[in-house]
């Protein structure tokens, strides 16, 4: 069916192992814990889900046609717990709600509670958890993003949490991966801390998850953006993806410019200027909103009248070239039509 992404089929080669895991009751304690060892699974966690959410449709098409061709079933999940670590702070006092719930992803192989920011976190009543082994040489889609939301069950399935208030949040290229959970979990994410580290959606960037969940995204999701004054590459970065939000209708942004500050983990000032700006209740104006989604909508229809021409016209190279690009692009906003016309 589909000629591109040999990566993917390699990826595909490593969700093949079915596993099974048992479950464990729950315990609350509070403070710092390292080394945490958690014992429960989540079906948002599961390869099938992550494939759905976080890859475009042609790319999950390719995933499942490299597991049918191995002759298995794909993996049930990708991360064994017996053997991660994570850890976990929580304030001694749950706000009358519940705690808030801050699932943090480090570019680095540790998962440390960054100095200065338990005060901080005592404040909001906010729990604070990172996974081990979860940095920038880990495997996005069978690591780093599953960890994360395997963090986010076990916590959440331990302590009383606010559903309103879990965001998901990073450093650096952790930062990165945390936009991308944001955008393809917006039923658990409710926002994210974007800490010198962003992207764009579309175009190589991440592209839309399916289309119920990208419109959630575009209501709800808080996004607040952190990074230093004097990081210029980061600043960059977060204007592209800035822009970016503004044209897929996402409107419910906040941006943070450090002073004097280079490419470094925030302080624990920043930090509470995020946590305040995140559980501010999403304010989506539902005109602009409405207006914006009619723009993208004519974008892709044109794009997918494109590639129908093509195709009629026999032109099938070209047409490949150009549902790869929508696909791409608009992500689960054009499916499932896009994986109907690779089909032709």
């Amino acid at each position: 069916m589909l000629g591109f992404g040999r990566g993917l089929i390699t990826l595909a080669a490593s969700l093949v192992v079915l596993l099974a895991f048992p479950r464990a009751a729950p315990g609350q304690i509070s403070g710092l814990q390292p080394d945490v060892v958690f014992t429960d699974y989540s079906p948002l966690s599961g390869n099938t889900e992550l494939v759905r959410r976080l890859l475009s449709p042609l790319a999950a098409a390719l995933i499942q046609q490299g597991v049918t061709r191995s002759g298995k079933a794909m993996s049930a999940q990708s991360i064994d717990l017996a053997k991660e670590a994570f850890t976990l702070y929580v304030p001694p006092q749950p706000p009358p709600r519940g705690y808030g719930l801050l699932v943090f992803i480090s570019p680095s192989q540790d998962a440390r509670l960054p100095e200065g920011w338990a005060p901080v976190l005592n404040r909001y009543g906010v729990i604070f958890v990172s996974a081990a082994r979860s940095g920038n040489d880990q495997n996005p889609l069978t690591r780093r993003e599953p960890l994360a939301l395997l963090a986010a069950a076990n916590v959440m399935g331990r302590y009383p949490v606010d559903p309103e208030r879990v965001y998901v949040g990073g450093f650096s290229g952790g930062s990165r991966i945390a936009m991308r959970l944001a955008l393809g979990y917006p039923d658990l994410f409710r926002g994210a801390l974007l800490n010198a580290g962003s992207d764009p959606i579309g175009d190589g960037a991440p592209a839309p998850p399916p289309r119920d969940l990208f419109l959630q995204f575009q209501n709800a999701s808080h996004l607040v953006y952190v990074t230093g004054e004097q990081d210029p590459e980061r600043r960059q970065m977060d204007a592209k993806s800035l822009q970016s939000m503004h044209d897929w209708c996402v409107f419910d942004l906040d941006v943070h410019l450090v002073p004097w500050a280079g490419h470094q983990i925030a302080s624990p000032g920043s930090l509470s200027w995020a946590l305040n700006a995140l559980q501010k209740p999403a304010q989506a104006d539902p005109n602009a909103l409405a207006a914006c989604r009619s723009g993208v909508e004519r974008d892709l229809a044109g794009k997918i009248q494109q590639v129908e021409t093509l195709i009629a016209s026999g032109k099938h190279d070209d047409a490949q070239k150009a549902l790869y690009s929508l696909d791409a692009r608009f992500g689960g906003l054009a499916a499932p039509l896009s994986v109907d016309l690779a089909q032709k």
